[in-house]
């Protein structure tokens, strides 16, 4: 089927991007250790990347339609398949920050492409809804593989063994490029304005609707709480359960793969029950994991352990609010761009990243100031603030999607 190739390759280049996008919780973790930074300056490296996914998504977005999304997205590849080579070879904290500003560079054009070209191929909310949930699981899943990744190449008795995987890194993303290459899809024409000074005034239009105004908020509001917790649970795994550094990531995966699950069950759900009640009893029930399991991991008497099969059941608990939370982003996207034109799902995409990008940057900075000044033991709770906030505006969006759309 020709819809069915350009779905792997969305899912190909979304997955190659899982792995490298969120190492940055693998390597803050290694900045600490071999780079000698403190916990705040380490989490400068979320900076670096959500900065640029955010000024980039906001410069090209609105006309990428016209770039080409094929041609966006082999740009993007190119970029990491350089960068990953130039991190291997620069060894240095300097070279992370390099890599990550690429990485994000890279993954606005990517996800921008994405995000439109599912609206392209898809005939209705619910395919709209599906697709995106698995595409987005397919990420989760991508994420995990990079959790074990780095700890295969990663050695105590050689500091610069993980720079290997770099190495592996870049092949991948080179097939990846071959891959799309080679690959024939009608991408569609759909542009926003006659000319670039009207594609950039349907993004800023955009804006000016409530819905747009209250889905942004929300979905800032997720990021913030997701890679907060993602990007740092390596670190916490490492102070608060006092895990072996390889340990401390692989045990990270247990988050990644949760959100993978968690947004493939959204996806089937999505197709039988409400939105709003499947993102609802999401918050809640993270809420609950943060108010009722977090103190019990924090508090539980952990032995110092060598491999996964010492560490006591309750050391696992915590990363399973990954299920819980992983519906909210792909469900909210969907929500709204199966809701608005075709022709402005470019730009529309341009602001999810935007505000995700900025809501990412201050949940990793945030949970990194708490880290050095209240300790790993008590910043994650934190979390219990956007969760609330999450919850209210996903009150407000329902009536006003009812409102729009009342069946």
């Amino acid at each position: 089927m020709k819809n069915q190739s350009i779905k792997l390759a969305l899912y190909l280049n979304y997955f190659v991007f899982a792995i490298l996008l969120n190492s940055v919780g693998i390597v803050i973790l290694k900045s600490q250790n071999v780079y000698g930074v403190d916990e705040v300056q380490a989490a400068t490296l979320e900076l670096f990347k959500d900065l640029s996914i955010a000024v980039v998504s906001f410069l090209v977005a609105s006309f990428l339609p016209r770039i080409g999304y094929k041609k966006a997205m082999l740009i993007a590849l190119g970029i990491v398949t350089i960068a990953c080579l130039g991190m291997y070879f620069g060894n240095a904290f300097w070279a992370t920050k390099l890599l990550f500003a690429s990485i994000g560079t890279a993954f606005a054009l990517i996800k921008v492409s994405v995000y439109s070209v599912i609206g392209l191929i898809t005939a209705d909310s619910r395919e709209h809804n599906s697709l995106m949930s698995s595409i987005e699981g397919v990420f989760m899943f991508g994420i995990a593989l990079a959790y074990f990744l780095f700890p295969a190449f990663n050695s105590e008795a050689d500091a610069d063994a993980w720079l290997n995987v770099y190495l592996l890194l870049s092949g991948i993303a080179f097939l990846a490029f071959l891959f799309l290459f080679f690959s024939k899809f009608d991408e569609g024409h759909e542009i926003p304005g006659a000319n670039l000074k009207e594609d950039f005034m349907a993004m800023f239009q955009l804006i000016a609707r409530l819905l747009v105004i209250v889905f942004l908020a929300s979905a800032f509001l997720f990021v913030m709480i997701e890679q907060g917790i993602m990007t740092w649970l390596p670190t916490f795994n490492s102070r608060v359960l006092q895990l072996p550094e390889n340990l401390s990531i692989i045990m990270a995966s247990i988050l990644a793969i949760s959100l993978g699950v968690g947004r493939m069950l959204a996806g089937v759900l999505a197709k039988k029950v409400s939105w709003f009640w499947i993102l609802a009893c999401c918050i809640v029930g993270a809420m609950l994991m943060v108010t009722f399991v977090l103190p019990k991991t924090v508090s539980a008497s952990i032995a110092p352990v060598q491999s996964l099969r010492e560490l006591p059941l309750i050391g696992f608990a915590f990363p399973f609010v990954g299920l819980f939370i992983a519906p909210i982003y792909p469900l909210l996207n969907s929500v709204v761009l199966s809701a608005l034109p075709k022709k402005v799902h470019s730009p529309m995409s341009g602001l999810i990243i935007v505000f995700s990008a900025v809501g990412g940057t201050l949940g990793s900075i945030t949970t990194g100031y708490l880290f050095k000044h209240m300790g790993a033991d008590q910043a994650f709770y934190f979390t219990l603030i956007p969760m609330t906030l999450l919850l209210l505006a996903l009150l407000v969006l329902r009536r006003l999607t009812h409102t729009i759309n009342p069946a």
